[in-house]
């Protein structure tokens, strides 16, 4: 029977499974007891879970503290923030003594809650400031939007103020009539200019020179005020000049009739005033430029001078001005020379109007400005436009430009032993003593 396999009884079954589960008991027992206080990491799902869990008892209960909040908030009144001030100038003599008594006995701190936005806009509605002060200067108003909103409320409120006031003055004067009073003037650097004793005719205009009248007659422009010959004008430019400035002498050859532009040709002025006397020209134009634009204009007559030197600026082309420069035709314009009240600024002008011939050609209806202001020469070049025998306007043509005078020098051009009759180069501080004072 060596080697036999006999099969066990339902008893020894029985027992072996009770053994074996008793077995089983006391190993997880003592496996409790050996993993207590050990710590597993929670997994991915695990974490998702808590996550989505947490975010939906947050989300509960932010709705619930919304719905019990709802209408709980009121605006403050302007009596509230009043009495808030003088309830906060009372208790500022007793906060020393809070100071020293949370000092000593380290109590618990109350800090006051923020503003909520609503508040904030609401103290910006009424004009407050934050210690509720009102505002009265716009500088004090820290959103840029709202105070630009000032700004144009103000200056609409001042030109209404203003109009009114005209109004009143003119309805004052209607009822009045011969009895009203003189319109009022305003006053301005030009009309609170200071006498200068070379004004020609004095101050009230109406005068009788005699040395005004000999150099009317005998200066270096009286044959072409004696119409004996009709001026040629030569227009150059600096040395490798713009295309800025190429089409600036462009334009101001098509403005003065019997004009011609020619390149410089690394040539000095004094050679170029030499040929332009062997070619029968009355007149030489240098343009100089700086950074690509014009910034200044040189004037000699000729034969025998004077010279002007000019600062240029404000140098507008057809282009800039949006117009075209063929359109201007090659008729006489019509010269207008304004506000030139000095000897000085006479001779400047009868200057500007020797480059012109003397007889217009009205059929063209061109008209060239020199305009001085301030001693300022501002140059426009305009066209008629006739709607009918009563009305007319001027459309501008350009080019447009400024000039201020630095120096008028006797002969023709020569910078080294050259007699200057004025010059302001170098000396504006010793001349230009007052701002009310003016040379042309």
């Amino acid at each position: 029977m060596d080697g036999a396999y006999f099969e066990p009884t339902l008893a020894e079954l029985a027992a072996k499974k009770a053994k074996k589960s008793k077995s089983d008991k006391k190993e997880k027992i003592m496996k409790n007891e050996e993993m207590e206080g050990a710590y597993f990491e929670p997994t991915l799902a695990e974490l998702a879970a808590k996550k989505a869990k947490k975010s939906k008892s947050d989300k509960k209960e932010k709705i619930m503290k919304n719905e019990e909040m709802e209408g709980a908030y009121f605006e403050p009144t302007l009596a509230e923030l009043a009495a808030k001030k003088t309830k906060g100038g009372e208790d500022s003599g007793n906060k020393g003594d809070d100071v020293k008594k949370k000092g000593e006995g380290g109590g618990d701190k109350n800090p006051t809650p923020k503003k909520t936005v609503h508040q904030k806009a609401q103290v910006n509605h009424l004009g407050c400031r934050s210690d509720g002060k009102l505002i009265t200067n716009i500088s004090d108003i820290k959103s840029k939007m709202r105070r630009n909103q000032e700004w144009v409320k103000l200056k609409k409120e001042k030109k209404k103020d203003k109009r009114k006031r005209q109004d009143d003055r003119k309805q004052v004067r209607e009822e009045l009539g011969d009895d009203a009073p003189e319109k009022m003037v305003p006053k301005t650097i030009d009309n609170m200019r200071e006498y200068d004793e070379t004004t020609v005719g004095g101050k009230e205009g109406d005068e009788d020179d005699e040395e005004v009248e000999h150099d009317i007659v005998n200066d270096e422009f009286k044959e072409y005020f004696g119409k004996t010959y009709v001026p040629k004008v030569l227009i150059t430019s600096c040395d490798n000049p713009h295309s800025r400035t190429i089409a600036f002498i462009k334009e101001l050859s098509r403005i003065i009739p019997n004009s011609e532009p020619k390149w410089r040709a690394h040539s000095s002025v004094k050679k170029m005033i030499k040929d332009c006397l062997e070619n029968g020209f009355t007149d030489i134009i240098v343009i100089n430029e700086d950074n690509r634009s014009p910034n200044g204009m040189l004037v000699s007559h000729l034969p025998e001078g004077p010279t002007a030197h000019f600062k240029l600026s404000n140098v507008k082309i057809t282009k800039d001005i949006k117009k075209n420069w063929r359109a201007i035709t090659t008729h006489r314009p019509e010269v207008i020379l304004n506000n030139f009240s000095t000897r000085l600024g006479h001779g400047v002008a009868r200057m500007m109007a020797a480059l012109f011939h003397y007889e217009p050609e009205f059929k063209g209806k061109r008209v060239v400005t020199f305009h001085n202001q301030r001693d300022y020469i501002f140059f426009r070049h305009h066209m008629y436009e006739f709607k009918n025998a009563e009305k007319v306007k001027l459309r501008e043509m350009g080019p447009r430009f400024t000039l201020k005078l630095r120096s008028v020098q006797k002969g023709t051009f020569d910078s080294k032993l050259g007699d200057y009759e004025w010059i302001i180069t170098g000396r504006r501080h010793d001349m230009e003593t007052s701002r009310r004072k003016f040379f042309l």
